[in-house]
């Protein structure tokens, strides 16, 4: 079986959960039209989001050393001045996750903002890790991106972590080929563009049932257009990510 192991590196490490589907601006719009993108909610979900102990504000004045970014937590917390820091400078944020990871062999971690979680003036960093050797912690980042003062709730996720087999990509080549070589796929294709394009046009017209359906399914429920080919066999439009337990 395979495992994640999480070893606290803190006294009151921050809490792990299974990354969740919600994002506020998805909520925000009209029927909530964006939830609707399976490849957005699959990714909010792949993966797992760290979340922030204490509630708190962070400002940049624009300066190149560390005393430029100044943190406010909303109330004191014993832990706030171990958990986030102004380590790097030139306006970046750090976090202190709170624990050393340990992956598989071959295992790597993706280390990001939570996906499609949106905080104006402010942008997450990425990284991969090679945790599957790695004996000691890493940062999460963030940097400004202008001068100006941004918050953190209680609870809201600093970071995201998923795995990947990441060594395996460079065995991959990376071939262009014409459509008309794989006839399967074309007739997939052409399908799929013909009830597309039939389908926004009787949106246009207002027409009662194309209203009713609202929206096309194909890649939700994991088919192909008009039976041009088999239903993929491990199509996925859920994510059931394991829960943070204790080992022995």
């Amino acid at each position: 079986m395979l495992e994640l192991e999480c070893f606290p590196t803190a006294a009151r490490p921050p809490e792990l959960v299974p990354g969740r589907p919600q994002r506020a601006w998805m909520d925000r719009f009209h029927e909530r039209h964006p939830y609707r993108c399976l490849p957005l909610t699959m990714a909010n979900t792949t993966g797992w989001e760290l979340l922030c102990p204490m509630a708190f504000t962070a400002e940049w004045n624009g300066g190149k050393n560390q005393r430029d970014i100044t943190f406010t937590p909303d109330y004191p917390h014993p832990d706030f001045d171990d958990f986030i820091k102004s380590h790097f400078s030139e306006g970046v944020l750090t976090f202190h996750p709170g624990y050393l990871f340990r992956t598989p062999n071959r295992w790597s971690m993706w280390v990001s903002g939570p996906p499609n979680h949106i905080k104006d003036g402010i942008q997450p960093l990425t990284a991969l890790v090679e945790t599957d050797w790695l004996p000691f912690p890493f940062t999460m980042n963030w940097i400004f991106t202008r001068p100006g003062r941004i918050r953190f709730e209680k609870k809201e996720p600093f970071c995201f972590i998923t795995l990947m087999q990441d060594k395996q990509l460079e065995e991959f080549n990376v071939v262009q080929r014409s459509l008309e070589g794989n006839k399967a796929l074309k007739d997939q294709y052409e399908a799929w563009t013909a009830r597309r394009t039939e389908f926004n046009k009787s949106l246009r017209n207002r027409d009662p049932e194309a209203i009713r359906e609202a929206w096309q399914r194909f890649y939700f429920r994991g088919e192909v257009p008009d039976d041009t080919g088999p239903a993929p066999a491990e199509h996925v439009n859920k994510r059931r990510l394991k829960a943070l337990r204790l080992g022995l």
